[in-house]
């Protein structure tokens, strides 16, 4: 029986992390708080069914019901009203957190094409941003149901102080990162 990342995070990466940064105390040690999927529709001006489809893709990738994000105010510039839908948006804890992120490193990533691993970039408070360009990697997804191919990001989120932290924490959950830091 293969084990769940949370299973793996606590008998693997907790004492790993521990021995690597000299932790005393294992709350001080790493871990994930939520993930945050989201997903731009810029092409909701035109198209009032674009949201539609945004939200059918965001629910079938990580199975939770998205909220949809509106514009605060009006831009001409982008035939942009006030209060007009322009994206979507998932925030995942918990189980439904290490699930999706089991599924986007063993089943997903590997699916991009000329795949050579994720940037080893982080925002210098402990949290990993990655950009997707296409939602139709994930296996979830019924091609004959895309209307357009989407990018989505997905925002990973830890109690991590530093880069260094949060890329041990994600290497020991398996994240594919391209260059060895």
């Amino acid at each position: 029986m293969m084990k769940t990342l949370q299973e793996v995070y606590k008998e693997q990466i907790v004492p790993d992390l521990q021995k690597r940064f000299n932790y005393t105390n294992v709350m001080r040690v790493p871990r994930l708080i939520k993930i945050v999927v989201n997903c731009g529709v810029g092409d909701s001006t035109e198209n009032n069914k674009a949201v539609d489809h945004a939200v059918a893709d965001i629910k079938v990738i990580t199975g939770q019901q998205p909220i949809v994000i509106k514009s605060k105010k009006a831009i001409s510039n982008f035939k942009l009203k006030e209060n007009q839908p322009i994206g979507v948006k998932v925030t995942l804890r918990k189980q439904y957190m290490y699930d999706f992120l089991s599924r986007l490193i063993n089943l997903s990533l590997p699916r991009i094409r000329d795949f050579r691993g994720v940037p080893a970039k982080f925002d210098g408070r402990g949290n990993y941003n990655l950009g997707l360009k296409e939602q139709t990697i994930f296996p979830e997804v019924n091609l004959e149901q895309v209307d357009k191919v989407r990018g989505m990001d997905i925002a990973i989120v830890t109690t991590a102080k530093t880069d260094d932290e949060v890329y041990w924490l994600l290497k020991g959950f398996g994240m594919p990162f391209r260059e060895k830091r």
